[in-house]
């Protein structure tokens, strides 16, 4: 049966997607919304901008360079080839994304640098500047702990861009505290899931370094922290509250449940889904109740 001509489109289609790891796309998307839970003029085009950034443009620059870079690791990965955790290209298909991450960048570049003048150049510098140093094949930062949970801090250039974009007020330090550790938290959280395929293709990361167990305590004080902060500095207690039972079942998962065991494909979908529910629920929270955006 011949091929039709749009199938491999199609299928093009799909890998370029599936690269930008839809079901992380919660995460940009909610550093973007944050400075907008206090009032956001959802007819202006600059806000739409920003956030159609935040969604597959961005994510196919972050993850389609990463995979790129770990196209072997990734080759043994059992949360690869997921709508969740991206695709398992093979270095052709990678190599081939390059010209379509690059072009999926110019528009939006151009178009926030016509909206918010100088600062979102500088911005943008910074999101491709990160993104360099961590995927690096010689000396990358992803590769180097503890700089790669403290590299992908760049995420928070989202945040610096939806201020700018939308003409929002700026982010208290504390706030910055409370993302800055949400960040690093969801990194190491990734790495203890990949904890198994790192060590087997020689790939130091803070997690492979330090272990499992001490790599989820580590995760589980962070998000005390985070808890805390939300309810003492605050005053949310909803939000700090569903944190610290956060806390409550990663200390059960570490103590009773998995331990220091790898996870396996069916845990690692419910923990996706789990935090694709948890990201949205929180978001619309803060949108009811805008927190974070106030200290006292």
């Amino acid at each position: 049966m011949a091929q039709s001509p749009a199938q491999p489109m199609a299928q093009r289609l799909t890998f370029w997607l599936k690269v930008s790891r839809p079901g992380l796309w919660f995460q940009t998307l909610w550093l973007y919304l944050l400075p907008l839970t206090t009032g956001a003029d959802w007819s202006s085009p600059a806000l739409w901008v920003g956030l159609l950034y935040a969604t597959w443009p961005l994510n196919v620059l972050v993850y389609g360079y990463n995979d790129l870079v770990d196209v072997d690791i990734d080759a043994r990965n059992p949360r690869k080839d997921s709508w969740l955790f991206g695709a398992r290209g093979s270095l052709r298909q990678l190599r081939a994304l390059i010209p379509v991450m690059a072009l999926a960048q110019l528009p939006f570049v151009a178009l926030s640098i016509w909206l918010a003048g100088l600062e979102a150049a500088f911005i943008f510098a910074g999101i491709f500047a990160v993104n360099a140093t961590y995927n690096a094949k010689v000396g990358g930062l992803r590769g180097r702990p503890p700089f790669d949970l403290l590299n992908p801090l760049g995420y928070l250039l989202v945040v610096q861009l939806s201020v700018a974009l939308n003409g929002r007020p700026p982010i208290s330090p504390l706030a910055w505290l409370y993302l800055s550790l949400f960040v690093m938290h969801a990194q190491l959280i990734g790495e203890i899931m990949d904890v198994v395929p790192d060590r087997a293709a020689g790939r130091v990361t803070t997690a492979t370094l330090i272990g499992i167990g001490p790599a989820k305590s580590l995760v589980i004080a962070m998000v005390l922290v985070e808890g805390l902060l939300c309810g003492l500095a605050f005053g949310d207690w909803v939000l700090g509250g569903f944190l610290l039972a956060g806390v409550g079942w990663l200390l059960f998962d570490l103590l009773v449940y998995a331990r220091t065991r790898a996870y396996n494909p069916r845990e690692f979908l419910l923990a996706g889904i789990g935090m694709n529910v948890a990201g949205f629920l929180s978001m619309l929270w803060l949108f009811w109740s805008p927190t974070l955006l106030q200290s006292g």
